[in-house]
């Protein structure tokens, strides 16, 4: 029998910000050809990848991206970063220039008509087929290598020439996906590289999100440097689920300080709101199992050196959204506090660093070669 590329079932899961992120579930089939290809394709790919690329690239994770990030920005004379985010980026990707960055190390034609059929295969929704003429659906198990070889070409090499070519001074870059921070000596050439990154991503059907992507004054020099001129703390900006901040450690030297973002944490505290809601005539025991993990799987996440408070202050939160949704159950039998606060202890367990210093880990992890490179 011959295979046949099915469209994807098109979903939709609520964002941070309120907005709609569109999924695409493709078909059991169709997973598991996508996976054989992407396991061919990451030994062709991983020989050519920058070691500034962290995304969905085996053996790397979010926290190593988060790690290099924050040795390049004590360890690199970096005043100026540039937060980049790309508008739509998965729904905007070119198939043409995709088909053109797989023929420079792919031969095989039949294995080039695959992808194609990938990418043109579309999407279901309301029982409708929606013809795909440009980008790669989030959730097809091939769709992140596919964006890892667009941006390696239209991004990665073009930044790594732009730097040998321009810098003046460290530059430094991290990218997970498609987010993005580079770091420059001045202000100047950040302002150049972004003009030229934008008429770089045009060129290739892309463009930077304008309420995302920001250039502000952070690193080790920051703070001294705004205090002369009369203004404010450094501004800080967000990557993988982490405020960045300037920040000092005991001594008085620079470091940064990586905190939880506010915004998802308050959108995590209301989707554990409204589950315990669901939740709320279950056994008292299968409610504070099903904390433990949650808690547990969000500690493991973020509990980096650093942010201990405010994760104590998420588990607070936590602890008193479950004694709500407990007293709501029975307005006769009131729970007691003593007995609640020995519930609270036994199944929502308290913060502690689940990861070690960025310098540790990332010196482990490198021994000694760049991945900034």
């Amino acid at each position: 029998m011959r295979y046949r590329a099915t469209p994807s079932r098109r979903v939709y899961i609520p964002k941070a910000d309120g907005r709609q992120r569109p999924l695409g579930i493709a078909s059991l089939e169709d997973k598991i050809v996508q996976q054989a290809v992407v396991t061919v394709l990451n030994a062709i790919y991983e020989e050519d990848f920058l070691g500034f690329s962290y995304g969905f690239r085996p053996g790397r994770s979010q926290h190593d991206a988060l790690d290099a990030l924050t040795v390049a920005l004590k360890g690199q004379k970096v005043n100026w970063i540039l937060d980049a985010d790309i508008t739509s980026f998965f729904d905007e990707i070119d198939h043409e220039w995709m088909l053109m960055f797989l023929g420079h190390r792919i031969a095989d034609r039949r294995l080039l008509g695959l992808i194609c059929k990938w990418l043109q295969a579309g999407v279901m929704e309301d029982g409708r087929r929606v013809v795909a003429t440009k980008g790669t659906p989030q959730g097809a198990v091939i769709s992140p290598l596919l964006a890892n070889i667009y941006l390696h070409y239209v991004l990665d090499l073009w930044a790594r020439q732009w730097r040998q070519r321009h810098a003046r001074g460290d530059v430094i870059i991290v990218r997970y996906a498609d987010d993005s921070v580079v770091g420059f000596r001045t202000k100047v050439q950040a302002q150049q590289f972004l003009v030229q990154l934008q008429e770089r991503l045009a060129r290739f059907g892309l463009s930077l999100n304008a309420s995302k992507t920001r250039l502000i004054e952070f690193g080790r020099f920051a703070a001294r440097n705004r205090r002369k001129r009369g203004l404010g703390k450094p501004e800080t900006f967000d990557f993988l689920g982490f405020t960045h901040c300037c920040s000092t450690n005991r001594s008085g030297g620079f470091q940064i300080l990586r905190l939880t973002v506010k915004k998802r944490m308050r959108a995590m505290l209301l989707a554990m709101r409204d589950e315990l809601k669901h939740r709320r005539h279950e056994p008292i025991w299968v409610q504070g199992q099903w904390l433990t993990r949650v808690v547990s799987g969000y500690f493991n996440y973020h509990a980096v050196p650093g942010n201990l408070t405010r994760l104590g202050g998420f588990r607070s939160a936590v602890c008193r959204l479950w004694r709500q949704a407990l007293k709501r159950r029975s307005q006769r039998n009131r729970l007691q506090w003593s007995r609640y606060g020995r519930l609270a202890d036994l199944y929502i367990p308290r913060p502690r660093n689940a990861h070690p210093y960025p310098e540790d880990r990332f010196a482990s992890h490198t021994r000694g070669r760049s991945r900034m490179r």
